[in-house]
């Protein structure tokens, strides 16, 4: 045997009342026992092998480190008892996060020609404006110059457009949407030109326009100031969606996917929660605090979130129906999970488990425990204490 163990009888020798009574002599008592009858019983184990007699359950293997507690003495120091049984398991990871724009819904406004600004539409920063709706007027004489060519391209379009030459009248034709194209090019809308090619007149300015609906987070321009081209002058951000940025520890990482849910809570909103999921888990953590950023979508159709905030956000990820046993039977000796497994009759075992996640306040079982096994979940420490001086003073006897 490469594992120490006692054998403890658990046949009619253990369980009959005459059997437990047969070291009192005949006389005492009348329900002592007949001489012949505990020849009987030792009559019924001659013959027999040990393995026999153990797959005929009359022994029961200990494991070493198993001890006895009677049960006045269990209930005096607390034991109390749970059971390894199939549990649908969910994690609930807690962190702390804060709202931010969503970057795909953030537009930069800047002219494709410079000029001096003579109109400002939109006048401070934070101001709601909608897709289409006037933000600035710009005069660029270079704008100007471009219209009057544009205007006699037209014109000369139509004067040749009367030559017996077909080369000419396609000359004209080109030089004409050669220069529809620059204003094009310069964002003056269809509408603009036409306006132009009706009153025969250049526009002194150029009206610039909110390409989507959403907030000025950033304005750079006055009146009467000069702007280069591709100068940055509003920043608008649509709300409608913003996005959570988490912090997950490093241990925690390996639980969150892309699609999961996230819940959060926030002090502004007392008593509410809002919803969103997991879009981005990005590639690198903080050195400092040892955490990965999360990036959440929350819609956010009355903006109600605002960028900024923060919150406390609850993370639910569904581990499916696992073998659990509960947080409190669990030893954490910083070397090995040992858990004391209920034997019967009395006999604590410590056993070594190898345990997964947690999960609220149960632990994945995987490997050393199986379905059913009822374990101490309470004053665990004292017998496994208990456990460990037999061992000892057990090695002491074998070396002596």
């Amino acid at each position: 045997m490469n594992r120490l163990a006692w054998m403890v009888l658990l046949a009619a020798l253990s369980a009959d009342p005459a059997a437990s009574q047969a070291q009192h002599p005949p006389g005492h008592g009348a329900g002592a026992p007949r001489p012949e009858q505990r020849v009987d019983d030792l009559d019924e184990l001659k013959g027999l092998s040990m393995d026999s007699i153990r797959r005929e359950g009359r022994v029961q293997e200990i494991a070493p480190g198993t001890v006895q507690i009677s049960p006045e003495r269990q209930q005096l120091i607390g034991v109390r008892f749970g059971t390894v049984e199939k549990r649908d398991l969910q994690k609930v990871i807690r962190t702390v996060g804060r709202i931010d724009f969503d970057e795909k819904r953030i537009g930069i406004v800047s002219p494709k020609i410079s000029g001096w600004i003579e109109a400002l539409h939109v006048d401070f920063t934070g101001r709601f404006v909608r897709k289409g709706e006037p933000l600035l007027a710009i005069y660029s004489p270079e704008l100007v110059a471009t219209q009057q060519e544009y205007l006699l391209a037209l014109k000369a379009q139509q004067e040749w457009s009367q030559s017996p030459f077909a080369e000419v009248a396609q000359g004209g034709r080109r030089l004409a949407e050669s220069a529809r194209r620059r204003l094009k090019l310069w964002d003056i809308s269809d509408a603009q030109i036409q306006a132009l090619e009706e009153g025969r007149e250049p526009s002194k300015t150029l009206t610039l326009y909110s390409p989507f609906t959403g907030y000025v987070v950033e304005k750079s321009v006055n009146p009467g100031q000069f702007v280069e081209a591709g100068t940055a002058l509003f920043k608008i951000a649509d709300l409608s969606v913003v996005w959570l940025i988490a912090d997950i520890y490093e241990y925690e990482l390996p639980a969150i996917r892309v699609g999961q849910q996230a819940a959060i809570r926030m002090a502004y909103y007392p008593g509410e929660t809002f919803t969103g999921r997991a879009i981005y888990i990005y590639p690198y953590l903080d050195p400092q605090t040892r955490t990965a950023r999360v990036r959440y979508e929350f819609a956010n159709p009355h903006g109600r979130l605002k960028p900024e905030m923060f919150t406390h956000v609850e993370i639910i990820v569904r581990l499916g129906e696992k073998l659990a046993v509960p947080e409190g039977a669990v030893i954490e000796t910083g070397v090995r999970q040992v858990v004391i497994v209920d034997r019967g009759a009395g006999y604590f075992e410590p056993r070594e488990v190898r345990l997964g996640a947690k999960a609220g306040e149960l632990f994945e079982v995987l490997d050393g425990l199986k379905a059913g096994e009822r374990v101490v979940t309470s004053a665990n420490f004292l017998i496994d204490s208990e456990s460990k001086l037999k061992e000892a003073v057990g090695g002491m006897g074998h070396q002596h």
